[in-house]
């Protein structure tokens, strides 16, 4: 799997497993061991999704090299608002069991973001993170950290998918040098994507799942995509997407199935 460089030299994978909601207890270390064994390198968790513990469990079970491995984990919007960043990302290095994270996010764009991003570029200056980044922050999120910001955001981890692909969004932080993740790549129980005519007719024609084809558009866009899923042969046939491209027509037939439809809260109007 090929990487994306972050502004700070970083290499991070370009495609991973994202673990929200994985499953009951056991299924997310499983999830991890799993992926790790068909050649993921890239595990995203966050404090909220109440299982990096078990991300943790599977990286060890797993017995790929901790250095090997690109783990990303978000500070939820309560310990931002309360002034609680620092303590909130070294409470989730605790659970990870690790020493460092590659990744930490601020989850959502919530009151207080401007003094939390302080406090990531803190833990990024001492080596608690590789990289530091943001999670559904639109343009004038980031303008506000800007405001304040010594290390501009690296990432930002939004909604993206074949009816929400938030191009304009995906474009308009390649042109700041922010590297995208997209999460929910394929569309999450709301949309069936799996069922989609479209889809079912490109997957076809290169002899692949819609997943994967999905997942192929993601990379040959520059997204890093972030699948979820519990069951170890999903797990790797998602991440069958090497050895074949889609081609410009294919890639702009996919595209053209934006309707705009979030599956998730939009980053303008949530109350959590």
């Amino acid at each position: 799997m090929r990487s994306i460089a972050l502004s700070n030299g970083v290499e991070m994978p370009g495609m991973g497993l994202g673990v929200f909601l994985a499953g009951g207890r056991g299924a997310t270390e499983n999830a991890v061991a799993w992926a790790l064994e068909a050649g993921y390198r890239l595990i995203d968790t966050a404090a909220v999704y109440g299982n990096e513990g078990e991300v943790g469990a599977g990286i060890r079970r797993s017995g790929v090299p901790r250095a090997d491995v690109f783990v990303t984990t978000k500070v939820w919007n309560e310990d931002i608002r309360a002034g609680r960043t620092r303590q909130a990302a070294l409470a989730s290095l605790s659970r990870l069991g690790l020493d460092y994270v590659d990744l930490l996010l601020l989850h959502w764009p919530t009151t207080g973001k401007e003094e939390a991003w302080g406090a990531l570029e803190e833990l990024y200056q001492e080596g608690v993170t590789r990289a530091i980044g943001v999670s559904n922050f639109h343009l004038h999120h980031l303008d506000d950290l800007a405001a304040t910001a010594r290390v501009s955001p690296m990432f930002d981890q939004v909604e993206s998918h074949p009816v929400m692909t938030n191009q304009a969004l995906v474009d308009a932080l390649h042109a700041r040098g922010i590297a995208v993740g997209a999460w929910s790549p394929l569309g999450g129980p709301r949309v069936n994507l799996l069922g989609h005519p479209a889809l079912q007719a490109v997957a076809r024609r290169y002899g692949k799942t819609v997943p994967q084809v999905i997942l192929r558009w993601d990379i040959q866009r520059q997204v890093i995509a972030v699948p979820k899923s519990s069951k170890r042969e999903r797990i790797v046939s998602n991440f069958q997407v090497d050895g074949f491209e889609l081609d410009g027509d294919d890639m702009a037939l996919i595209s053209s199935l934006d309707l705009g439809l979030r599956v998730g809260p939009d980053p303008e109007n949530f109350n959590f």
